[in-house]
């Protein structure tokens, strides 16, 4: 199997090299985890007198929103079906503080995804719901949320959701084992027959036996139990051909230190007064290193490594001054954890660093923004392969950052004043979360492990480079990976690393092979929320309405599996189509039907994401008729400035006809210099890129010219009358 361990050892994790006063209160608090009972997130001791075996057509392990609807879509079909959950509470963060939906395209959401949504509405047109403020002063902070030509609601309180699963499960006679711990590491928490599962065990000492399993946990943990391949951590920018995974420091440009809204990109140093110190003692590296940073990057940008992107909680808050719970310090809180926050201010951060998302009843879902906010990076990389106990240590070092942060943002007088006046005035929701602090039930675990299939979903898939033909989902959200590491640069400054933020070329497909293990591995098992995919192409499906989609999917796949007595590989993809179409699945979209894709063109094809650029180019992909993601556009600006050169290495030596693709526009240039560079010198093509291409629409015919075994052109903006347009060269060998 592909995994990244990391030590389980609390010492060797972030925030390892905290402060002694937070050590020792961590230290104090895993202690205190040893000796309590069930939690609301923690393992259940094994107790032999609870042993029982029940057995189901459908066992789903882990109560996500996914799972849910996995169980709800089975029971539909009429399979009995369980959610084995290992919380008190369902749903994942759709019901534990995610309560701003990151949606992506509205269009791709059908099906019991769509339905929830659909029921959010309907349940807030009750008017006894609206407790702290009215219908329509909710709509007219959230610009029409519930506007009448909306068939759907995306914001909602933590309570409605659960409330609202509750009623699914109800309704479609699910049953649900709460606090039930899969034994893990070995211990016998998967009993197999060759590639079979046949029952899952978990730490209670229940059996749970089926014909089919759904892995709808965030962290993976069925899968790595069943012996199916995964990965933690990020892949290299080789090892799939992408471009935005690995290291990134020179594409981190959001939520870094600095007081501009954006650093330049590529990014230059910060000017002085905007550099933040690393060291305990400001400017002496002989002091130490803060909490949390790494002296270097950890490698050079694109190489892979083990970290992951990093967690928080997603808060709800209220400023209903009767319905707080004040925003008081944590239980050891030493202000010396947050010198980073403080620095911040003082090097010139004068933005809020949160980013509160609108629910109704005058509640937020706040998330991280900015440099240092609710995010503890660094903090979540061995959350994934972490034990129960290890990971209960983990949330509460997040517990402790978050709640510190909340209370400094309000209070420390190194905070702003016009900040501490604005997070003042706000408290944590009394009548949320109410048997656990008020505080929310789960850990945001942005990904945890990623199954490795035989397909694995990829930068080029988001980008639509690559077309599945067997989608059971869509996904459209951002390329989205929160910030993984705090280092030092070559400046002696510190810097945030890992946060991208690159939206996709379009809705894409989510291939049924992403969500199915090996066949060698496990027979029976589908995948729905830890699935097959790079680190930087599940940032982009990681969003609670695809795994709900995606979740659906492979209940209808685990019951025509069992109909059709075939293992899940062997599922009849047509069938399955046909009955995710009728219970409303969007599988394609118009734009998906018309993309031009390089793998679709003859001969060789370089699309403009795989050539070197100089100067300033601008991406785009308004006008259409593009090949791949996007196309490059020179603003009409810096004559003789800029150039792109696509280079290819051919099959071998010979003759060939060379074509450029282009979107035409009344402000394109007239006279667009190509250069082609073959085995006899070189010959220049002056291109009017105000016609449309006459091939396809797309591509023009630049001539027949021999080559040896690579080849280049180059197309250039010298002397151009108007916007000059770099999209993709192919090249196609003639007899």
């Amino acid at each position: 199997m592909t995994r990244n361990h990391q030590p389980k050892d609390a010492a060797s994790r972030h925030p390892a090299n905290r402060s002694g006063r937070a050590r020792r209160w961590l230290a104090g608090m895993v202690a205190v985890f040893a000796l309590m009972p069930l939690a609301i997130m923690g393992a259940a001791p094994v107790n032999a007198e609870t042993e029982e075996e029940t057995e189901f057509d459908v066992v789903v392990y882990g109560g996500t929103s996914g799972g849910v609807v996995a169980a709800v879509q089975a029971a539909r079909m009429g399979k009995s079906a369980i959610i084995v959950n290992h919380y008190r509470h369902i749903g994942g963060l759709t019901s534990s503080g995610l309560g701003r939906t990151d949606t992506g395209r509205i269009a791709t959401i059908g099906g019991v995804s769509r339905e929830f949504y659909q029921r959010v509405r309907d349940y807030y047109r009750d008017e006894d719901v609206w407790r702290q403020e009215t219908r329509q002063e909710y709509m007219d902070r959230t610009g029409g949320d519930l506007e009448p030509g909306q068939d759907a609601q995306w914001g909602f309180e933590p309570h409605a959701a659960e409330a609202i699963y509750d009623e699914m499960i109800e309704e479609a006679g699910v049953e649900v084992a709460q606090d039930e711990f899969l034994v893990r590491d070995g211990g016998g928490g998967v009993v197999k027959d060759g590639a079979r599962i046949e029952a899952i065990v978990t730490e209670s000492g229940r059996t749970f036996r089926g014909k089919m399993f759904i892995d709808a946990t965030y962290e993976g943990d069925l899968l790595a139990e069943a012996g199916v391949s995964y990965i933690v951590g990020r892949e290299g920018n080789e090892q799939y051909g992408e471009t935005l995974n690995g290291i990134q420091t020179q594409n981190t440009v959001n939520h870094v230190f600095t007081h501009e809204a954006e650093r330049p990109h590529p990014p230059r140093p910060l000017p002085e007064e905007a550099r933040v110190s690393p060291y305990v003692i400001e400017d002496d590296p002989e002091s130490g290193l803060l909490p949390g940073i790494n002296p270097d990057a950890g490698g050079e940008d694109g190489e892979g490594d083990h970290r992951v992107q990093a967690y928080c909680y997603r808060l709800c808050l209220t400023d209903d001054p009767d319905n707080q719970v004040p925003l008081d310090p944590p239980e050891g809180y030493d202000e010396a954890d947050f010198e980073l926050l403080f620095r911040m201010f003082e090097a010139g951060e004068e933005r809020i660093p949160w980013l509160p998302g609108d629910m109704p009843n005058r509640k937020n879902d706040t998330n991280n923004r900015w440099a240092v906010s609710m995010n503890l990076i660094g903090g979540s990389d061995d959350y994934p392969e972490a034990s129960y106990e290890e990971r209960r240590a983990i949330e509460k070092e997040h517990e402790y950052w978050q709640r510190g942060i909340m209370h400094s943002l309000a209070h420390h007088p190194r905070v702003p004043e016009h900040v501490r006046e604005e997070v003042s005035q706000w408290g944590y929701a009394a009548d949320e979360f109410t048997d656990n602090d008020h505080w929310p039930y789960q850990i945001y675990v942005r990904v945890g492990r990623r199954m490795i299939s035989d397909y694995v979903m990829t930068e080029l898939d988001c980008r639509l480079e690559r077309i599945p033909e067997d989608p059971v989902g869509m996904g459209s959200y951002t390329m989205d990976s929160h910030n993984v590491q705090r280092y030092v640069t070559e400046q002696d400054y510190v810097q945030n690393e890992g946060n991208i933020e690159v939206r996709p070329a379009g809705a894409y497909r989510i291939s049924y092979r992403s969500i199915v293990p090996k066949r060698e591995e496990a027979e029976n098992l589908l995948v729905p929320v830890a699935v097959s995919s790079s680190h930087i192409a599940f940032g982009s499906i990681r969003m609670e309405p695809v795994f709900m989609i995606l979740g659906q999917s492979a209940a209808t796949a685990a019951a025509m599996a069992i109909d059709d007595e075939v293992n899940v590989q062997d599922v009849n993809y047509e069938r399955l189509r046909e009955r995710l179409l009728e219970d409303g699945q969007v599988l394609t979209t118009e734009h998906d039907a018309s993309m031009i894709r390089p793998a679709d063109l003859p001969g060789i094809v370089v699309d403009h994401r795989r050539a070197e650029t100089t100067g300033r180019w601008s991406t785009s992909s308004v006008v259409s008729g593009y090949v791949g993601s996007s196309y490059l556009q020179d603003l009409g600006e810096g004559q003789g400035e800029k150039s792109v050169r696509y280079e290819a290495e051919l099959p071998e030596a010979g003759r060939y006809e060379v074509r450029i693709s282009y979107t035409a526009h009344g402000n394109r240039a007239t006279n667009a210099p190509v250069t082609i560079y073959h085995a006899d010198g070189s010959e220049q093509v002056l291109i009017n890129q105000r016609e449309d291409p006459p091939i396809d629409g797309s591509f023009i015919s630049l001539g027949e010219f021999e080559f040896g075994e690579t080849a280049a052109v180059v197309i250039a903006n010298d002397d151009a009358d108007g916007h000059v347009i770099a999209d993709a060269v192919q090249w196609i060998a003639l007899e």
